[in-house]
């Protein structure tokens, strides 16, 4: 259904792809990887027409429609979120309706009803479902915009890092989803685990060819090492047939007698189609990173620990212990508390009732995805990797920084000018360039690609000191967690095992879905001490229920309503910065100073409004 031919592209003076050739079939399950920068977005571009190849032919089958996810952003209008997730169907109804429009009306219900079921899926409430789309925030625009493909059903899908904005819950639905798609499938992720459940092939952008392998990533990876090691044995071979004729004719070269024989030994190499050596070192960074201070056996004790966001009660009256060199993950539902625990343990959340007792020595360190307050703005990368409280040779800086995707002069760019995602990877930088011994992380692996994630895997593996994190990328889990913490409705369990002994236990339905489990009639290491769950227990956890009900709907209005005002106050900015670029305006000073006085007041309350609109995001994904 799409043929891809002889392609060649150059983008600012850099050869992306070269006579690269790709097919895709009805039904495909391909999964597009490569570094980044390797060209993922550009070849999608030019699949959809966006872009032009220097060389070579895409064909598409007539009558063949592409559905396109793109990784960051996605056009806004007026519509609701159930608007946009039915726009398209809507439109061509209105076309194609009969005279009386009955049979159109049977339609559009049953569309509708199947948008409702993926926006469901996708995390969406139904209180959400009359909200326009503008007022949302990034990650759920991507959503609703996910959720008008899939009820378009294209024969061809093009999905450019679907999970980017996804939770666990709504990542093991679309993953169950796309497992039953009718149409054809092309996507790119740095998901390992979800690679392997939907990938039937894999195309691996490698020396700017597209080079297809036939399984999921797992496979793949075994398949490109024996590939890899068949190319460096011929690279090899060919060199030393090259070095031979070479040396025939820098010998024989200028003998009349020889002449003719050297011309066609010269011609012979001319006639080799030349094998490159493959990049052997692509794959991973390797670093070493300063080792933290030894601390006391008992890490840190949280006993009697109640907390919660206003008449929400996360915890109540909760111990946990953790001990010396434990590596531990934190699983459980959607707002079941994890990342509350990681900052109270951090100590970025006041302890509110209990007590926070850390152990001897210990030197506590918290990475989030929205820590970045610690960064000075105006430093270089570079500058800022360096300032992390001890002296560290900079080419160790430089090589860390390039583990976290900030390679060549992108180390000497204003840490103000970066993305949020990349002051998250700087953060995570600095923690491993001057390490504390009790490191908290969470969502380590988000913003990094598939060798930056292995890199990072590397470094804890070396990391001598104790860890908890959190993170849905399993094959993270499984490289480094040596112990599960499962939270659910305020009570933990701990298992002293790694994250196929957790599957084991709570008998999950697949690695991912384990994540998000609860327990099963097997449960051990209960923290508290006791296991039974008697009437009141449940009568308990009813209430709590209503109250985090009650409680998601007001922040979800407080939150409507800040959004509706940054809009608002966002469009003004742009409305006065435009006016200030008028010269009639700047006749009237009076007007201009006007102007400009508005201007400084809206930027002030924008700036004022964004760290309560972070909190209550934050809050919001704790209920």
């Amino acid at each position: 259904m799409l043929t891809v031919s002889r392609l060649s592209k150059s983008f600012a003076g850099r050869v992306l792809f070269e006579d690269a050739s790709l097919q895709v079939n009805r039904g495909d399950r391909i999964a597009l990887i490569g570094p980044n920068g390797a060209g993922k977005t550009t070849l999608f571009s030019i699949l959809l027409g966006l872009d032009e190849p220097d060389k070579g032919e895409v064909a598409l089958q007539r009558g063949v429609n592409i559905g396109f996810l793109p990784q960051e952003t996605a056009s806004t209008t007026d519509e609701t979120v159930l608007q946009l997730a039915t726009s398209f169907v809507h439109r061509h109804a209105s076309e194609d309706q009969d005279p009386d429009g009955e049979g159109a009306s049977a339609d559009l219900h049953q569309i509708e009803a199947k948008a409702k079921r993926i926006l469901r899926g996708l995390g969406f409430r139904e209180t959400d479902f009359p909200r326009q789309v503008k007022t949302m925030s990034g990650g759920w625009i991507m959503r609703a915009h996910l959720a008008r493909l899939l009820v378009i059903e294209p024969e061809l899908l093009l999905l450019d890092e679907p999970t980017n904005h996804l939770d666990l819950e709504s990542l093991v639905w679309l993953q169950s989803y796309l497992r039953s798609y009718t149409g054809a499938i092309l996507l790119t992720s740095h998901d390992r685990s979800f690679l392997n459940a939907l990938a039937e092939q894999i195309v691996d952008i490698d020396q700017r060819k597209l080079l297809c392998y036939r399984g999921n990533y797992d496979s793949y990876v075994t398949q490109r090492a024996a590939r890899q090691e068949q190319l460096v044995a011929a690279y090899k071979n060919q060199q030393r047939d090259i070095k031979r004729l070479q040396v025939f004719i820098d010998r024989f070269g200028a003998k009349n007698t020889k002449a003719s024989q050297a011309q066609s030994k010269r011609k012979q190499i001319e006639r080799m189609e030349k094998i490159e050596m493959p990049d052997l070192a692509a794959p991973r960074v390797a670093f070493q990173f300063p080792q933290p201070q030894r601390s006391g056996r008992k890490v840190i004790e949280l006993v009697g620990i109640h907390h919660a966001y206003g008449q929400n009660a996360v915890y109540r009256g909760i111990d946990y212990t953790v001990e010396r060199s434990q590596r531990t993950v934190l699983v459980g539902p959607n707002g079941a508390g994890k990342s509350t625990l990681l900052k109270l343990l951090g100590g970025v959340l006041p302890v509110q009732v209990g007590s926070r007792e850390l152990g001897h020595n210990v030197q506590v360190g918290y990475g989030s995805q929205h820590r970045v307050d610690m960064l000075n703005l105006d430093r270089s990368l570079l500058e800022e990797a360096k300032d992390c409280g001890q002296q560290v040779p900079e080419q160790t800086v430089r090589t860390i920084l390039g583990a976290f995707l900030f390679r060549g002069d992108d180390v000497f760019k204003p840490v103000g000018v970066l993305s949020g995602g990349e002051k998250s990877r700087l953060v995570l930088a600095k923690l491993l360039l001057n390490p504390p011994n009790f490191l908290l992380l969470d969502e380590p692996t988000t913003h990094l690609d598939m060798a930056s994630i292995e890199a990072l895997i590397q470094a804890l593996k070396q990391y001598e000191g104790t860890l908890l994190f959190i993170s849905h990328d399993v094959y993270f889990i499984k490289s480094i967690a040596t112990s599960v913490l499962h939270i659910r409705s305020g009570a933990l369990t701990f298992y002293p095992g790694n994250y196929d002994y957790y599957l084991e236990k709570t008998e999950a339905e697949s690695e991912l879905a384990g994540l998000i489990a609860g327990e099963k009639s097997l449960e051990i290491g209960r923290v508290p001490a006791s296991a039974s769950r008697n009437r009141d227990q449940k009568r308990l956890e009813a209430d709590a229920r209503q109250v985090r009900s009650r409680a998601r709907k007001d922040i979800e209005r407080e939150l409507s309503a800040i959004e509706e005002r940054i809009l608002g106050l966002e469009c003004r900015q742009k409305e006065l910065a435009t006016s200030l670029e008028q010269p009639e305006v700047h006749e009237d000073s009076a007007r201009a100073m006007q102007v400009t006085k508005e201007l400084k007041s809206v930027t002030e309350e924008l700036q004022s409004l964004s760290p309560d609109w972070e909190r209550l995001v934050d809050v919001a994904k704790e209920i």
